[in-house]
């Protein structure tokens, strides 16, 4: 007997449909000499402190490092405490029972770290030797699911994978557990203070920027502006410089001279520059690229996009949904003509979908060397009927930006005119004339739009115009904005660097902060502990987020940079990178976090509201 093991049931459900399985059974289903079973996510977790004898919450306790790692079953909460959730007791009593079954043990959890983990841990939790082959696909559509089963990989093809999830399961153990009781029971407020590896370092990045925006002092700075008149076409043009007093200004708008007198010596032009500029298309979605556009579209978190994106997955309506990339490979690519075909007929993109399909489609987001554990995000091109709105919206980001990433560049010309009225203005404009990718959503690059003139008449250096009207602008600096998910989702990938361009924040995604997979729950946890909260689309820290980043704030778990580096050291561990190297640096990291945060733990000054320490 072939035992396929799924992440889910529905997964399950799914993949025996496709074989024609139809028999359910208990925790199972089966036919056609396979049995579908299925995990809920994570069955298994490393085991809590006190399987280790590390009972209750004690300084003497810490640092504590486990010889070696233990596995235990979920635990929740009832009347009588927590306990071994039942659900998964019986779960897994069933796996047992198909495993010592089976001939053929098959994985086919998500193809990714953590749906190899949740396999691994369920394996050597039942102390199961037999070999297993595994199921790697992007996507669910039946086809897909067939030629995955045609070619199924030996299970240590994964190892590395397995290691390197391994190895983020347990250091999250080792700083989150050690962090949180040493600044806990350091503060004396009995106070769970929660820490974390990736949950810290983003805590700090929010807490950061939110008290760099609310004790920012603006600036005043002046502008002078004037308004010449090419033959009824008024535009506007700014003073070159920026001028720090009322007065500066008022001397150089005083210069501008008749203006409104009729005469055309008021401005001359000195020069005109009209540079044609090609811009490149969008590369398609990864699942954080997708957040962020949801979120600055619809208004989404980064949690309700995942999880809209993981029901169109399951629904077949979308290729794998937790990649971290934003590239396909050829192999991909060949498939792209006849996927632009099935939406010809889509109430809002029919009409671009039918001009891509006789166009050459632009290659910027085909390469098979920057393609991770699965592609960009794709549409499969099955029927997608009678969606729900919100899941709709998503699905049309997804098959949007297949469009875009595959149309022609946007050329436009980005025209700058110097102008010489007793000194010297600049007026700027773009002006599009070949639409290109930016047809498919019917958009322009707004980011400019009130520094720049709608249109520009056509001048020639050496001209002189009639200056009809000038004024005396006031301004002030801005901070930079408080985060929303989508800017925070942006610095996460890059540990915090404000890099702009994609492909250079692409390059830097395995130096970011948790994976695109990990983020949005890592704002979620942030938001249930208390240290963060929603203020219309802003993050923002609260008073426990604020109280606890002034105590860690110069503490390396509070580093960006650091937690980067150690995702970095993940990902290298798939590729086959020392696993003993990197624990031991985790562990001498715990040591010395623990030492530090016992220590200025007790400079911290909490509220007496908080949740009380369960001993």
């Amino acid at each position: 007997m072939k035992v396929i093991i799924a992440e889910k049931p529905s997964v399950a459900r799914e993949i025996a449909k496709v074989f024609g399985a139809t028999t359910k059974k208990d925790g199972y289903m089966e036919g056609k000499g396979y049995t579908f079973t299925w995990a809920f996510g994570h069955l298994l977790q490393l085991a809590p402190p006190q399987e280790y004898g590390f009972y209750g919450w004690n300084v003497q306790n810490l640092p504590m490092l486990p010889a070696k790692f233990k596995l235990s079953i979920r635990k929740v909460k009832t009347k009588d405490g927590i306990v071994e959730d039942p659900s998964v007791k019986k779960q897994l009593a069933t796996i047992q029972a198909l495993f010592d079954e089976a001939t053929e043990i098959i994985v086919a959890t998500d193809a990714g770290r953590e749906g190899e983990l949740i396999f691994r841990y369920i394996y050597y939790y039942l102390k199961c030797k037999k070999p297993f082959k595994r199921l790697w696909i992007s996507s669910q559509t039946d086809e897909a699911i067939k030629e995955g089963f045609r070619n199924l990989k030996p299970g240590t093809d994964y190892d590395t994978l397995f290691n390197s999830a391994h190895c983020r399961s347990q250091s999250d153990w080792l700083v989150g557990m050690n962090a949180t009781q040493a600044l806990s029971l350091s503060s004396g407020t009995r106070a769970v203070l929660s820490l974390g590896r990736v949950q810290t370092p983003t805590l700090a990045m929010i807490c950061s920027r939110y008290l760099e925006n609310r004790n920012f002092v603006p600036e005043l700075f002046y502008q002078v502006a004037i308004q010449p008149d090419k033959d009824g076409q008024v535009f506007k043009a700014v003073s070159v410089k920026n001028f720090k007093t009322k007065e500066e200004a008022q001397a150089i708008l005083d210069l501008v001279e008749d203006v409104g007198s009729g005469f055309p010596q008021g401005g001359h032009i000195l020069n005109v520059e009209a540079k044609p500029r090609k811009e490149p298309p969008p590369l398609l979605h990864d699942l954080s690229s997708l957040q962020q556009e949801a979120n600055k579209r619809k208004g989404f978190t980064a949690e309700q996009t995942l999880n809209l994106l993981q029901g169109l997955y399951e629904s077949k309506l979308v290729t794998y949904p937790r990649t971290g990339s934003r590239y396909i490979g050829d192999d991909v690519f060949a498939g792209v003509p006849a996927l632009i075909d099935h939406f010809k007929a889509h109430a809002d993109f029919g009409k671009q979908a039918t001009l891509l399909s006789t166009a050459k489609l632009n290659k910027r987001s085909v390469n098979a060397k920057k393609v991770t554990d699965h592609h960009a995000i794709l549409p499969t091109g099955e029927p997608a009927h009678q969606l729900m709105p919100d899941k709709q919206a998503i699905y049309d980001l997804v098959v949007g930006r297949m469009l875009e990433a595959f149309s022609q560049d946007c050329i436009k010309e980005v025209t700058k005119i110097t102008v010489q009225s007793g000194s010297l203005f600049t007026a700027s404009g773009t002006v599009i004339h070949t639409a290109g990718w930016r047809a498919v959503f019917n958009e322009t690059d707004d980011e400019k739009k009130d520094e720049e003139n709608a249109t520009l008449p056509k001048v020639q250096a050496g001209e002189n115009l009639p200056v009809i009207d000038k004024a005396l602008l006031e301004k002030q600096t801005k901070p930079k904005p408080l985060y929303n998910e989508a800017s925070l989702l942006k610095a996460l990938e890059t540990a915090g660097k404000e890099i702009d361009d994609e492909e250079l924040r692409y390059a830097m995604k395995d130096s970011g902060l948790g994976t695109p997979a990990t983020r949005a729950a890592m704002i979620e946890t942030l938001l249930k502990r208390n240290y963060i909260s929603r203020e219309k689309k802003n993050l923002v820290p609260t008073e426990t987020g604020l109280a606890v980043y002034h105590v860690v704030k110069h503490q390396q778990i509070a580093q960006a940079e650091l937690t980067g580096n150690w995702e970095k050291r993940l990902e290298e561990i798939r590729g086959g990178a020392s696993v003993a190297d990197f624990q031991e640096e985790i562990k001498a990291y715990t040591r010395t976090i623990t030492k530090e945060l016992l220590q200025t733990g007790k400079s911290l000054v909490i509220k007496p509201t908080e949740k009380v320490l369960a001993k």
